[in-house]
């Protein structure tokens, strides 16, 4: 690795005779090669999280490399959200678990570029979770129906505070996804969901009819209580279609507002 890194910058890379009309070869800077190397370590756990990566004097020697190259590759990383580096005399960087949360701010960042609006999200939500409740009722435990109904509880706690309700709510919806133990569907709703959560704060902190809100948060409230007992009963047609009804009408009631349905999720 370190031999690589050296030469990073003036390798040069054969094109075969017939391709290399029009085409150019990026050959990696040196700082891209080391955040490779070291984040190949962090993905395949051979790094894990809360892990102190080696002084910058160690990992200099061992790439070969200089500390402004090194602290281009820290920066890259950082990016990634896979290490954290604290400045000054017991600083240092250490390893954090990947994020999903990076890749929703990435994405709603691309989705908000394109004028996307909320209902672009809840209506992707809805081709996504209900055949999940779906598999849920076919096949679930009694652990699964407990932190189901720990979440429903956890909703009717603060029916009186909607910004805490927002919250409650979509993590019964991301729980819903969770208990499906699909990975990849995981990922795929927990960046649609964290979209939404960031778009239902800011149109909750705006919304003017207080009333017609905690009716609505009341209405999915005994949605979610609904689909547990769905689940638990084994009804797996009944649960799909509630769930597909729910996400529609969350939908509908956010995209009467207007404009604002928009995706504004800048800081």
């Amino acid at each position: 690795m370190a031999e690589a890194a050296r030469t990073a910058e003036t390798a040069t890379v054969p094109v075969p005779a017939r391709s290399r009309v029009g085409r150019q070869v990026r050959v990696p800077k040196t700082a891209e090669l080391v955040a490779a190397h070291l984040r190949r370590q962090i993905v395949r756990g051979e790094l894990k999280p809360g892990d102190a990566l080696p002084p910058e004097s160690g990992l200099m020697e061992q790439f070969g490399i200089s500390r402004p190259t090194l602290r281009e590759a820290f920066r890259v990383l950082e990016s990634e959200s896979l290490i954290t580096v604290r400045r000054g005399a017991h600083g240092g960087a250490r390893v954090s678990a990947p994020d999903s949360d990076v890749a929703a701010r990435f994405a709603g960042l691309i989705l908000e570029y394109r004028g996307a609006t909320l209902g672009d999200i809840y209506r992707a939500a809805a081709l996504i979770e209900p055949p999940c409740a779906r598999q849920l009722a076919t096949k679930h435990t009694a652990d699964d129906i407990k932190r189901l109904r720990d979440a429903v509880a956890a909703e009717k706690a603060v029916l009186d505070d909607p910004l805490a309700l927002v919250d409650a709510q979509d993590a019964f919806h991301a729980l819903l996804v969770e208990l499906t133990g699909n990975q990849t569907l995981i990922l795929l709703c927990g960046m649609l969901r964290n979209i939404i959560d960031r778009a239902n704060a800011s149109y909750t902190a705006g919304a003017a009819d207080a009333e017609a809100q905690k009716t609505q948060a009341l209405k999915g409230h005994r949605a979610h209580v609904r689909m547990v007992g769905l689940i638990e009963s084994g009804k797996a047609d009944e649960a799909e279609k509630l769930w597909q009804r729910h996400i529609s009408s969350a939908d509908d009631v956010v995209n009467a507002a207007g404009p604002k349905t928009v995706l504004e999720l800048l800081d």
